[in-house]
């Protein structure tokens, strides 16, 4: 059997290859991937830039008020239509909708500034009901695109409560846009 003598000269550089290797991988591949830090431009060339996606606090303390919502669509037999809330990042609404009959529906999201054909889905499917929170992940408009693909009208019914400013109905006959009043809590005791 062969004995290895392991000197401290030998662990020492042992050690500092490996603190070098953590650090390559660290600038490679951790913080672009992670926290969107890219140094050297090497996340965004192998396409893990911002690989986390949004990061939405657990607690956001809000000043304006507290809105509920009601609303509903009759949809005729392939007709569409889509309803959206202004929320800023990291702000949240508690929602249900249900319906008379099967929708496609898709729960997405536009970022302010940015091109609409670029939303982000959270939900898509087919289905005649669903409730949830939602905590919106950038500053933009966000809510559902419903879809009666049926032979006959659809009745579609949206209950939401958060701290949205507005909300907007895209449908055929054009963008129209529900303000909900800004009071604060003093307004309201």
């Amino acid at each position: 059997m062969t004995e290895v003598s392991v000197t401290a000269s030998m662990l020492t550089r042992s050690v500092l290859v490996s603190i070098g290797i953590a650090l390559v991988a660290l600038v490679l591949f951790v913080l672009p991937a992670e926290y969107g830090i890219d140094p050297l431009g090497a996340g965004e060339l192998m396409g893990i830039d911002g690989m986390a996606g949004y990061s939405v606090a657990a607690l956001t303390k809000e000043e304006g008020a507290y809105h509920s919502d009601r609303v509903q669509f009759p949809l005729a037999p392939f007709e569409s239509i889509e309803y959206k809330y202004t929320l800023h990042q990291g702000q949240a609404l508690v929602y249900r909708w249900w319906a008379d009959g099967e929708l496609v529906f898709d729960l997405h999201a536009e970022e302010e500034g940015t091109d609409p054909e670029d939303s982000v889905s959270f939900s898509v499917g087919r289905g005649a009901e669903e409730q949830g929170t939602y905590s919106a992940p950038f500053d933009g408009v966000h809510g559902w695109f419903w879809e009666n693909r049926g032979a006959k009208e659809v009745i579609v019914t949206l209950e939401s409560v958060g701290y949205y400013e507005d909300s907007t109905v895209y449908s055929a006959s054009g963008e129209f846009k529900k303000s909900f009043p800004q009071t604060t809590e003093s307004d309201q005791n």
